[in-house]
C-alpha cells in the first residue's frame, strides 16, 4: 500500500512499510524513511507507484479549470473528496484526487485552506479584487520589463525621468521603476548612479554629488521662505573709528573688521568689530529658526549655500561706506612689548571705510615689505601695527601651547584656494602664515578667547571648543586625547594655546557664533545680572541640543566640501590634461600632488623618505567614486619640507588656526594634513587597485 500525505505544508507520497496504531512507517522515493501520522494521510492507493503519482497529479492539476472549480465548490466549507466527486462526476481516482489537492493548495486566491484536505471557496468580491490585483501585477511586470529593456540600451524611460534623483537617493523600493533600475544594473553589472548618468537621468558627476547632498540635508530645497527683514538696532552710539575688513575676493558675508587708534605715550587701541545680527534676531523668532535649521553656511568650490538669505545678510554685512551695528572688542596695547593693558567690549555702530581683498594685497603685504615699510596700499599704517601685535599674540600662544606639552605650530604648509567659473577650476597655491592671514587669524583667536572668558566670568553658558586633557595625558592614544570637543562651559584649547575658545566672530555664517553673540551682548548690557536675562540660562537643555545638532551638521558639511574639492581636483586633471604629475610622499604609500591638494595611495611603492618628491603617471580617475589610479615613474632628487604637523597626529591646532581664517575666506583652503588613523584607513583599501585616499581621510580646515 502507498500513501499520499501532507508534511510541513508540502505533499509527498511513499510506500508503507508497516503500521503501528495511528502511525505509518513510510519509505520515500529517495530511500528516506519517515514516520507519518494517520491524520496527515490524505490518500491510500496501490497504483501507480508513488513517484508516478506525484508526477501525474501535478500534470492533472495544471489541466483543472480553476474558475469552473470555484463555481462547483459553492460557498460552504468542503473536503477535497467531496469536491472531487462533483467536479469529476464520480469518485476521483488517486491521480485525480491528488491533482485536485495540488490545484486547491496552489490557488489561494480561489480557495482558503481550512484544515487537512479541507477548503472554502473565496467570496466573490474578494476573488474579483484578488484577480484584479494579479492582473495589475502582470501589467506592471510587462511595464517593468519594458523599462529594463530601455535602460539596457542606456535610454531613460520618460516615466522615470522626473524620478531620477529620487530613485538614486530616496527610492520607493516597491515601485516598478526602482525594481527596473536594480534589474538593469544587475544585468549590466554597473551601479545605479553610473547607469543614470549614461541614460541621461543626471547630467554630470557634479550634479550627482550636489543632488545627493541636497537630498540628504536640504530635502525641501536650498531656497529661503519669504521673511520680513529685521530693523537695525536704533540709538546705538557711533564709534569714532574708520574700520576696514580683510577678506577673500569671493566673500559676501563680511562679518569682521578692524580699526587702530593711536593713543600716545606708546599706547594704541586696536578694535575688533563683529557684525551684530544678534541685536535684531531674537531667539525662537522666524529668522532664528531658519538659521538653526541650517546651522552654518555650506561651502564648496565656486558656490555656497548660505545660512541666511542674501537680503538678510545685506542688512548686517560690514560693507564699505556703511554704518552698521557691531559687537566691538577694544584692546589697549603697550607698543613697547605689545602686552595687552586692558580690554573692553561695546555694542555700537561702526563706520566701514574699506573692504580690503587678499587677492589685491597678498603680493604687497609681505613680511619683507612690512619689515622695511615698503609698498603702497590702503590702511598701511594700521596693518603694520596689527602685524606687530599678531606676532606677539602668536608668540604668546606658542608659549602657552608648549606649556601644555605640545610642539609649536608649523606654518610652512601650503594651502590651496579653489575658484570655479563656468565649470573651469583654478586651484591656487598659498603658503599658510602669510601676513594678512596671520593678522586675521590671531585677532580672531584673541577675540574668541577673550569673549569666552567674558561669558565664563559672568556665569552664563556659551558654546566652546576645547582640545586636550590635563597634562596632555589620557586614554585612547594621541588622536583621542587631542579630539576637539564642543562644550557649554569654558575649557582649555591646548592646540591653540588658549585657556578658552568660543566661536563668536562669524555670526552671519555660523549658528554657534550667533548664539554666543546673544550671550556676550547680555554680558555687556546687563553685567552681573546677565545670567537672569541671557538668551540661554545655565544648564539650558536646548543649548546642549544646539551643540549636538551643530556638530552633526558641521561635520556633514565639511565632508561634502571635501568631496567637492576632491571632485574639482579630478576635473583639474582633465582640464589641464595632467598625465604626468609630481607628488610628495606624506607617509609610506600615501602621497599628495604638488600642484593640487589631491591625496592618493600608491600600493607597492618602494620605501621612500617622507617629503621626497616623486613623478607619477596618472592612468585614470573616476569622478563618480572620486578615485584615482596611478603608477610610479621615478623618485626625484627633491625633498619638500612639509613640516612635522603634516606628518603627525598633532593636527587640530592647525585646523583651528585655519578655522579662524574663515572670516577671510569663503572657500576653505584644503589642508594637506594626514593623520595616522587616516593613513591606516588608506592602507585598508583594496590592494588590487591604486586608489586615492577616501575623502574622509583628507583633513581640511573648515570654515
Amino acid at each position: 500500500m502507498n500513501v499520499f500525505f501532507e508534511e510541513s505544508g508540502d505533499f509527498k507520497a511513499g510506500s508503507v512499510l508497516s503500521q503501528a496504531g495511528e502511525a505509518y512507517q513510510v519509505e520515500l522515493a529517495s530511500g528516506k524513511r519517515a514516520k507519518v501520522k494517520a491524520k496527515d494521510v490524505l490518500l491510500q492507493f496501490t497504483a501507480p507507484d508513488p513517484v508516478s503519482l506525484i508526477e501525474q497529479a501535478k500534470a492533472a492539476a495544471a489541466e483543472i479549470d480553476l474558475p469552473f472549480l470555484w463555481e462547483v465548490a459553492g460557498q460552504e466549507e468542503f473536503g477535497f473528496a467531496e469536491l472531487g466527486a462533483e467536479y469529476f462526476g464520480q469518485t476521483a481516482q488517486p491521480v485525480e484526487a491528488a491533482g485536485l489537492i495540488f490545484a486547491l493548495h496552489n490557488a489561494p486566491v480561489y480557495f482558503y485552506k481550512k484544515g487537512r484536505g479541507r477548503y472554502k471557496a473565496a467570496p466573490e468580491t474578494a476573488l474579483k479584487a484578488a484577480l484584479a490585483g494579479i492582473e495589475k501585477k502582470k501589467q506592471q511586470l510587462l511595464i517593468q520589463a519594458g523599462y529594463v529593456e530601455q535602460l539596457m540600451q542606456q535610454q531613460l524611460p520618460e516615466a522615470m525621468r522626473p524620478l531620477a534623483l529620487q530613485l538614486l537617493f530616496k527610492p520607493d523600493k516597491n515601485s516598478i521603476e526602482y525594481k527596473a533600475l536594480v534589474e538593469a544594473c544587475d544585468a549590466l553589472q554597473t551601479s545605479a548612479a553610473r547607469l543614470m548618468l549614461a541614460a541621461g537621468g543626471i547630467s554630470s558627476p557634479k550634479h550627482l554629488h550636489l543632488a545627493k547632498f541636497h537630498y540628504e540635508h536640504f530635502p525641501k530645497g536650498t531656497g529661503f521662505p519669504a521673511l520680513p527683514l529685521p530693523a537695525l538696532a536704533a540709538d546705538l552710539p557711533v564709534a569714532d573709528v574708520q574700520a576696514f575688513s580683510i577678506d577673500d575676493v569671493t566673500t559676501t558675508e563680511i562679518d569682521d573688521a578692524f580699526s587702530v587708534a593711536e593713543l600716545g605715550d606708546g599706547q594704541i587701541r586696536v578694535g575688533i568689530h563683529i557684525a551684530a545680527p544678534g541685536l535684531s534676531i531674537q531667539r525662537n523668532d522666524a529668522i532664528d529658526q531658519l538659521a538653526r535649521s541650517r546651522m552654518s553656511t555650506v561651502y564648496m568650490p565656486g558656490d555656497k549655500i548660505t545660512m541666511l538669505p542674501d537680503e538678510l545678510v545685506d542688512v548686517f554685512t560690514l560693507g564699505a561706506g556703511q554704518s552698521r551695528p557691531a559687537l566691538s572688542l577694544y584692546a589697549t596695547l603697550n607698543t613697547a612689548d605689545w602686552s595687552v593693558l586692558s580690554t573692553e567690549t561695546k555694542v555700537e555702530a561702526i563706520t566701514m571705510a574699506s573692504n580690503l581683498r587678499h587677492n589685491d594685497l597678498d603680493a604687497l603685504v609681505t613680511e619683507e615689505n612690512l619689515a622695511n615699510d615698503a609698498g603702497d596700499y590702503p590702511h598701511k599704517a594700521e596693518i603694520a601695527r596689527i602685524w606687530q601685535w599678531a606676532l606677539a599674540l602668536e608668540q604668546g600662544r606658542m608659549a602657552k601651547r608648549e606649556s601644555f606639552g605640545m610642539k609649536p605650530e608649523q606654518n610652512n604648509r601650503v594651502d590651496f584656494n579653489f575658484y570655479v567659473e563656468d565649470d573651469v577650476v583654478s586651484i591656487v597655491r598659498r603658503k599658510r602664515g602669510a601676513p594678512l592671514d596671520k593678522m586675521v587669524a590671531e585677532l580672531m583667536i584673541f577675540a574668541n578667547s577673550t569673549w569666552g572668558k567674558l561669558m565664563a566670568d559672568h556665569g552664563i553658558p556659551g558654546i566652546y571648543r576645547a582640545q586636550g586633557v590635563a597634562g596632555g595625558r589620557g586614554p585612547g592614544g594621541w588622536a583621542a586625547r587631542m579630539q576637539v570637543r564642543m562644550l557649554t562651559h569654558a575649557a582649555p584649547h591646548q592646540g591653540l594655546g588658549v585657556d578658552q575658545y568660543a566661536w563668536s566672530t562669524s555670526p552671519l555664517r555660523r549658528y554657534t557664533d550667533l548664539v554666543n553673540q546673544w550671550q556676550i551682548i547680555a554680558c555687556v548690557q546687563h553685567g552681573i545680572t546677565a545670567p537672569l536675562v541671557a538668551a540661554f540660562k545655565p544648564k539650558d537643555a536646548d543649548l546642549f541640543a544646539i551643540v549636538s545638532g551643530f556638530d552633526a551638521a558641521y561635520s556633514a558639511y565639511a565632508d561634502f566640501q571635501s568631496n567637492m574639492e576632491r571632485y574639482w581636483c579630478l576635473r583639474w586633471l582633465q582640464q589641464e590634461n595632467a598625465r604626468q604629475v609630481d607628488a610628495v610622499v606624506l607617509k609610506d604609500e600615501v602621497l599628495r600632488l604638488v600642484d593640487i591638494p589631491l591625496v592618493i595611495r600608491l600600493p607597492g611603492m618602494p620605501q621612500t623618505a617622507r617629503g621626497a618628491q616623486v613623478r607619477l603617471d596618472i592612468l585614470r580617475w573616476d569622478e563618480v567614486d572620486l578615485t584615482v589610479e596611478a603608477r610610479l615613474l621615478e623618485v626625484l632628487n627633491v625633498v619638500t619640507d612639509i613640516g612635522e604637523e603634516e606628518l603627525e597626529d598633532d593636527n587640530e591646532a592647525a585646523l583651528e588656526t585655519a578655522d579662524a581664517l574663515d572670516v577671510t575666506e569663503e572657500q576653505t583652503p584644503a589642508d594637506t594634513l594626514l593623520t595616522d588613523d587616516a593613513a591606516a584607513a588608506v592602507a585598508a583599501l583594496p590592494e588590487a587597485e591604486t586608489l586615492s585616499a577616501p575623502d574622509s581621510n583628507e583633513i581640511t580646515a573648515n570654515p
